[in-house]
C-alpha cells in the first residue's frame, strides 16, 4: 500500500509538473521565442509583456479617444483603432502587436493580403475565449469541413433569385420607416431626426421578415438579448482568456450562458414551430429560414446516395438562425447610418441620386429588377463601403505551421491582421483623394477602381467572403430609394461626428440630420 501511495504522490507531482510548465511556456518562453522570430525578419513592436501584453494600453487609448469628437472628416483611424494608429506612425505598415501572450502581424502587400485570403486551412478565425463564439457561432466561426458543409446548404438561400422572393419583406420594413418619419414631418414639412435608432429597427424588422417570416415585435426579444451578448463579448475581449475560466461562475460567465440559452430557447420554438408545419404538409416559405430548412431536408432525404451526409443537426440549424439575426442587422444598419450621414453632409451626391432613383421608379416602390440597375445609388453605397467598413480590421490565426506570406515568415501561434480601413484609403491604389468622399471612382465599377488589387473588401475578400453580401446591399438599395422619394435632408448642426468601433463601425453619438418632406 506504501509503494502504491508513494508512486500516486510521483504521478501527481509530474501531472503538476507538466502543467505548471505548460502554463509558463504558454504565458512567457512561447511569446518571448515568437518575439524574437519577428524582430529577425525586420519586424517591430513593444516589447512582450507578462499576459497582457499591449492590451491594457489599448483598453485605455481607446477609452480616451471615445470620449473626444472630432471635427468632420473620413480620416478618422486615430479614433477608433488610435493603439494601432500610434504603431502605424511609429513603425511603418509591417509591425507586431500583443493580445495578450499573442503577437498579432499586420500585414499590407497585396501578396501578403491575398494568402491570408485564400490559404484559409492556414489562417483560421482566432478563437481567443470560448465564450465569445456564443456570440459569433455558426458559418462565421466555423472552420475545415463544417464551414464547406454550412456554405453548401445555406448558399441557396442567398441566391439571387431567392434574394428577389424576400424583397417584399425589405419593401414592407422600409415602408414602416419612412411612414414613421412622415408623421414627424407632418406639422412643419421638417424636422431633426436621429437617424440611427430608425435605422437599427428597420434592419432589424427586415432580417425578422426575410429570414423568419414575422415582424420586428415577434424578434425584439432576441435582439435585446443578441446586443446585451454584445456588450459582453467587447468586455471579454479586453482581457485574457486562463484556459478553463469560462468554467468558472463569475457573474460574466454566468450572465453569458445566461442570455445565450434564453437566445437558443426563443430561436428554437421559431424553428419547431416551423418544422412541424413542413411535416404537416405546408410549403416551405421564401425566408431564410424555410430555404435553409427545405435544403437541408433535401439533403437529408438524399443521404443514402450521398457518400457524406451533409444535413445539420438541430443546434446548427439554431446557430445559423442566431447569425442570421446579429449578422444581417449589424451590417446594413451602419451602412444605411453612414450613408445617410455622407448623402446629408455631400448634398450634390444626394440629388444625383434621388433624380437616377425618380428617373427609374418615378414614386412607385422599387422593384428588384431596378435596384439592380441603380448606377449612382450603388456608386455611393462602395464609397460608403469603402471609407467606413462595416468591420475595419480583419484577423486571423495561423494555427498550423510556419507560413511563408511573401518576404514575412508568420510562426505557427501568431496572428495576421488586415486593415481595410488603411488599404480601402491606399493613396498608391486610390488617388491622392484617398480619404475624400468621391463616388465618382466607382463609375467603371469596382475592379476598375481597384486597379485590379486587393483594396475593397467590406465584406471579406476569396473563398470566405460574406455569403450576405448581395443581402445586405439589396436591403440598403430598397431603404436609399424609398428614403430619396419621399425627403431631402442635410447633417444637423447638432451632428457629433464619432465613429466607434461596436464589433462594427457606428456613430457613437447618432446620426442627426435635418429631414424635409419633398412635394409632391
Amino acid at each position: 500500500m506504501i509503494e502504491i501511495g508513494y508512486i500516486v504522490k510521483w504521478v501527481i507531482c509530474l501531472v503538476i509538473v507538466r502543467w505548471v510548465w505548460k502554463i509558463v511556456n504558454w504565458v512567457w518562453f512561447t511569446p518571448k521565442r515568437l518575439e524574437k522570430f519577428l524582430r529577425k525578419q525586420g519586424l517591430d513592436g513593444n516589447s512582450y509583456r507578462f499576459l497582457l501584453g499591449d492590451l491594457k494600453d489599448m483598453s485605455k487609448m481607446r477609452k480616451e479617444a471615445r470620449q473626444k469628437p472630432i471635427p468632420f472628416t473620413h480620416d478618422f483611424f486615430h479614433r477608433i483603432l488610435p493603439f494601432h494608429n500610434h504603431h502605424f506612425n511609429k513603425y511603418g505598415e509591417s509591425f507586431f502587436s500583443w493580445m495578450g501572450p499573442i503577437p498579432v502581424v499586420n500585414v499590407a502587400e497585396q501578396e501578403q493580403v491575398k494568402g491570408v485570403f485564400t490559404r484559409i486551412k492556414e489562417f483560421q478565425k482566432a478563437k481567443l475565449n470560448p465564450l465569445v463564439a456564443l456570440l459569433v457561432p455558426g458559418l462565421v466561426s466555423a472552420e475545415g469541413d463544417k464551414w464547406v458543409k454550412h456554405r453548401k446548404l445555406i448558399n441557396p438561400a442567398f441566391h439571387m433569385e431567392k434574394l428577389k422572393l424576400m424583397h417584399p419583406a425589405f419593401g414592407a420594413s422600409v415602408l414602416d420607416m419612412v411612414n414613421k418619419w412622415e408623421k414627424i414631418v407632418s406639422k412643419t414639412g421638417s424636422s431633426e431626426v436621429d437617424v440611427w435608432p430608425f435605422v437599427s429597427s428597420l434592419t432589424a424588422d427586415a432580417i425578422s421578415r426575410a429570414a423568419f417570416g414575422s415582424s420586428y415585435d415577434e424578434g425584439r426579444k432576441i435582439f435585446e438579448l443578441v446586443l446585451e451578448q454584445t456588450e459582453i463579448t467587447l468586455r471579454l475581449l479586453q482581457s485574457v482568456y486562463i484556459p478553463g475560466w469560462m468554467y468558472v461562475p463569475t457573474k460574466t460567465n454566468r450572465r453569458m450562458k445566461t442570455v445565450n440559452s434564453e437566445i437558443q430557447n426563443l430561436l428554437t420554438g421559431i424553428i419547431v414551430k416551423r418544422k412541424k408545419a413542413m411535416e404537416a404538409g405546408e410549403a416551405a416559405k421564401d425566408d431564410l429560414l424555410g430555404i435553409l430548412l427545405e435544403s437541408n431536408y433535401k439533403d437529408t432525404e438524399n443521404v443514402l446516395s450521398n457518400k457524406k451526409k451533409l444535413s445539420m443537426t438541430f443546434q446548427e440549424l439554431i446557430d445559423e438562425c442566431k447569425l442570421f439575426y446579429l449578422a444581417g442587422q449589424e451590417s446594413t444598419s451602419v451602412l444605411l447610418a453612414w450613408t445617410m450621414i455622407l448623402l446629408g453632409k455631400h448634398t450634390e451626391w444626394q440629388a444625383r441620386a434621388r433624380e437616377e432613383v425618380v428617373a427609374t421608379f418615378g414614386k412607385n416602390e422599387p422593384d428588384f429588377e431596378g435596384l439592380n440597375h441603380l448606377k449612382i445609388v450603388t456608386m455611393i453605397l462602395n464609397e460608403v463601403l469603402r471609407l467606413y467598413p462595416p468591420v475595419c480590421t480583419i484577423t486571423r490565426k495561423n494555427f498550423n505551421h510556419d507560413v511563408q506570406l511573401g518576404n514575412l515568415t508568420v510562426p505557427r501561434g501568431a496572428m495576421v491582421t488586415m486593415s481595410a480601413y488603411r488599404i480601402q484609403r491606399d493613396p498608391k491604389i486610390w488617388g491622392d483623394d484617398a480619404k475624400e468622399f468621391n463616388p465618382q471612382r466607382f463609375s467603371e465599377g469596382v475592379a476598375k477602381a481597384t486597379k485590379g488589387n486587393i483594396a475593397f473588401f467590406p465584406f471579406g475578400w476569396g473563398p470566405r467572403i460574406c455569403i450576405g453580401q448581395n443581402f445586405a446591399l439589396i436591403e440598403a438599395k430598397m431603404a436609399v430609394s424609398m428614403v430619396l422619394q419621399r425627403f431631402s435632408f442635410e447633417l444637423s448642426p447638432s451632428y457629433t461626428h464619432a465613429p466607434t468601433t461596436i464589433l462594427t463601425l457606428q456613430p457613437q453619438q447618432g446620426a442627426h440630420l435635418i429631414i424635409h418632406k419633398l412635394r409632391d
